[in-house]
This record gives structure tokens, C-alpha cells and sequence, in this order.
């Protein structure tokens, strides 16, 4: 999942963020209002943790503009004012949940992922053939076999399982997996798909399409 962190305050943003990579997300920081709408006009992020009292542009406006905009992107909004009103407000804004703080780490990755797998395009269980890429459980098995992934394989993997045999170029791989402190003229891209495909063994699954990118 790829998530944008909207939070002006620099250390909690730090650590949503590490905690978020850590659990298999790719994550975004901004830190005011513009920042974050400049950020998911570029970038299709999957789910956006939205502080509500930034700085710039407000985080109210920042919800109301993404969700009348007609992106798919899910918007958590997180924030101290968690009252009864405070929460049916937010909603009304275009919010698909919101969360007070203080709050339990755990809970905001189970809600950032339940809003991943709202989106219809994206089943929380793929299967191709042998394979089957359990996204809710971050969890992947050919045949009977488990997969001992690493997050960014296990993210490639989770793409194209997902994607109904369309090819998937290294570009959009890296801007769904990655974050933007990957240097886009690497080779990480190749390099994570060499490993994924000795890991998943024979037959091979991964067909790569000469300059287009690969599908499975």
C-alpha cells in the first residue's frame, strides 16, 4: 500500500511513518495543507492519514477538495478532537474514517488497511494458479508452500497478483511499492524482482514483456 502521513507535527509524523514501514507500507510525508494536496494530485496514494489542523491549507479543506475531486484514495483523519460531533463532522467532510488521538499504533494499521481493501479493484485475497497472496494477513503461499518474503517483495507480488494479467512497468512498480526517497533511476525494481522469482521457484510465474515491464 502506498500512504500518505499529513501531520505538521515533524517527531509523530517520524514515527507513524517508520511504524507504517515497518508493518509493509510504502509512506509519504507532508507536514501542511498544500504539501498534501500537491503530493496525492501526483501521486495515486492508496489511503491518506489526514491530520486535521494543519498549518497552509486546513486539513478541513484538504479533505473536502480530495474527496469531491473523485480520487479513490481513502482519507483517515486522525486528530485530537475526537468528540461525538467532531467525528460526524469529519465524516461529513468526505472522510472515510477518523481516529482520535491519543491512539493505539495497532489500530491505525488495522484501519489504514481496511481502507486499502475497500477498493473493489483490489480483493483481499488474490489468487493465480498455486499462488495466493493474502494482502489482509500479508501473507503469500504457492501450492502449500509459505513464501518468505521481504516487504518490498512481498509488495511487487501483492501488485501484480492484483492486477489481472495487465502488464506492470518498473516505473508504476516503483511508484506503488516505493516512496519518494527512492532514487527512480535505481535498479531496485530489478533487483527485488530477480529475488522474488528464485524465492516463488518452477514453473516460472513472472513473464517480463521487453520494454513494457512484467505481469504474472
Amino acid at each position: 500500500m502506498r500512504v500518505l502521513v499529513a501531520e505538521d507535527h515533524v517527531t509523530l509524523a517520524g514515527r507513524i511513518a517508520e511504524g507504517l514501514r515497518d508493518s509493509g507500507m510504502a509512506v509519504d510525508v507532508v507536514h501542511d495543507g498544500g504539501a498534501a494536496l500537491d503530493a496525492a494530485g501526483m501521486v495515486p496514494y492508496d489511503v491518506i492519514v489526514l491530520d486535521r489542523d494543519l498549518p497552509v491549507v486546513h486539513g478541513d479543506v484538504v479533505c473536502r477538495t480530495l474527496a469531491s475531486g473523485g480520487l479513490p484514495t481513502r482519507i483517515l483523519m486522525l486528530t485530537a478532537a475526537s468528540g461525538v460531533d467532531d467525528r460526524v463532522a469529519g465524516l461529513e467532510l468526505g472522510a472515510d474514517d477518523y481516529l482520535g488521538k491519543p491512539f493505539a499504533f495497532h489500530e491505525l494499521v488495522a484501519r489504514i488497511r481496511a481502507l486499502g481493501r475497500r477498493e473493489p479493484s483490489s480483493p483481499p485475497i488474490a489468487h493465480v494458479g498455486d499462488l495466493t497472496v493474502d494482502r489482509a494477513r500479508h501473507r503469500a503461499t504457492r501450492g502449500d508452500q509459505p513464501l518468505f518474503l521481504t516487504r518490498k517483495e512481498f509488495g511487487v507480488l501483492e501488485v501484480l497478483a492484483s492486477s489481472d494479467g495487465r502488464v506492470i512497468s518498473a516505473e508504476e512498480l516503483l511508484e506503488r511499492v516505493w516512496d519518494s526517497t527512492t532514487d527512480p533511476f535505481s535498479n531496485i525494481v530489478s533487483v527485488t524482482m530477480t529475488r522474488l522469482r528464485r524465492k516463488l521457484g518452477d514453473p516460472p510465474l513472472i513473464v517480463t514483456v521487453t520494454g513494457k515491464g512484467y505481469r504474472i
